[in-house]
């Protein structure tokens, strides 16, 4: 029998369900441990790793954005302002864990194995970019927004009925989590168990779209709730906190707890992608140097300065290192074999039709000239 009520408060319903979401925090703006009890075991190396690790991360942007400016390199989605979110969470997984990232996480896909030169293939639009190694337990970028969950998804089932004790990880941006395939990915892990890691880095902008616009929900990470998941906001310019959380996750998803949504608030200092996006027309200056206070490369260099494990000298080291390896990286995909019309239609079908046959002699007549 239902219990007597005497009125229904919508306002007090919805309110109940956002007062466990408070964002979690290990490191403050200026290097302090403000949460010693979530601080992680970490190794002096470690440390130092995450930071050189950011280092290699931004420098990668810089570059990579000259490269693209000088008509080298293809598609690029800036990741200045993420690197916490991105390097902390990577760091957290075991190799043979499976990854799903977006357009933007190409620094995870490389730090998971993939070379970086194939990585610049990729934004160049070239299928050699695409070739992973057997041992590289990744997909390529995923280009369509969000649909990268329902995919995590099945692998992450696909991982649940071989018994194995990993996970799959995913990431997509505020944006993406307006999207069909955000719900129905983590509603589909979530209702077989799948030992799954959903992120959204909330980096404040859908292209242009705010993140108040995107949602009436307080934060990203009770959408979890609707799925019957557990969901947390994490500072994603914080790699403690990051790589604290995702540990965390991923010891619950391999346990068979099903899996978890992670929240990161982070921003993109640059333009949503180098493909005519204008930051400038939607975003004011005094938001963006808000958020350039919280660089996470600044925090941990304070950090790891005080502890005397970092330097103006030893950063300028990582520098260099960084740029030889790109430029290094670079050359080599230079170098790789032009592309052919004639190779694109041999792959279409293990035995071409009539049409396709006519068409490969056409485009090999021409490309033999």
């Amino acid at each position: 029998m239902a219990t007597k009520q005497t009125k229904i408060d919508i306002d007090a319903l919805l309110s109940s369900t956002n007062t466990d979401f408070r964002m979690v925090q290990i490191m403050d703006e200026e290097g302090n441990i403000v949460n010693p009890d979530l601080m992680p075991d970490l190794s002096d190396e470690q440390l130092v790793q995450f930071m050189t690790d950011m280092v290699w991360s931004r420098i990668l942007h810089e570059r990579s954005t000259a490269l693209n400016r000088q008509g080298r390199l293809g598609f690029y989605a800036p990741t200045a302002g993420q690197e916490a979110s991105q390097l902390g969470s990577i760091a957290a997984i075991d190799k043979e864990d499976v990854l799903l990232p977006g357009y933007r996480d190409v620094p995870q896909l490389v730090k998971h194995g993939l070379p970086l030169t194939q990585a610049f293939l990729w934004s160049r639009g070239h299928v050699d970019g695409n070739k992973y190694a057997d041992d590289i337990k990744a997909l390529p970028p995923q280009i369509i927004i969000g649909a990268q969950y329902v995919q995590a998804a099945g692998v992450a089932l696909g991982l649940k009925k071989r018994n194995k004790k990993n996970v799959a990880i995913t990431y997509t941006g505020d944006g993406g989590s307006s999207q069909g395939d955000f719900y129905e990915g983590i509603n589909f892990a979530g209702s077989y168990k799948a030992p799954a890691i959903f992120f959204i880095q909330n980096n404040g902008w859908a292209i242009s779209t705010p993140r108040h616009v995107q949602t009436a929900a307080q934060t990203l990470a009770q959408k979890a709730m609707a799925a019957g998941i557990p969901g947390i906001q994490v500072d994603g310019m914080d790699i403690l906190a990051v790589y604290a959380i995702t540990k965390k996750a991923r010891e619950y998803a391999v346990a068979g707890n099903g899996p978890v949504l992670i929240e990161t608030i982070c921003y993109r200092f640059g333009p949503h992608t180098l493909s005519g996006d204008d930051p400038t027309r939607y975003r004011d200056t005094a938001e963006l140097e808000g958020w350039q206070a919280k660089d996470p490369l600044i925090r941990m260099r304070k950090f790891l300065t005080a502890k005397g494990l970092w330097s103006e000298e030893k950063e300028n080291e990582v520098i260099e290192s960084v740029k030889e390896e790109i430029k290094d990286a670079i050359k080599e995909a230079d170098q790789a074999p032009k592309q052919k019309v004639s190779d694109f239609l041999k792959s279409m079908f293990e035995e071409p039709n009539q049409t396709i046959a006519e068409q490969i002699a056409y485009y090999e007549a021409k490309e033999t000239k």
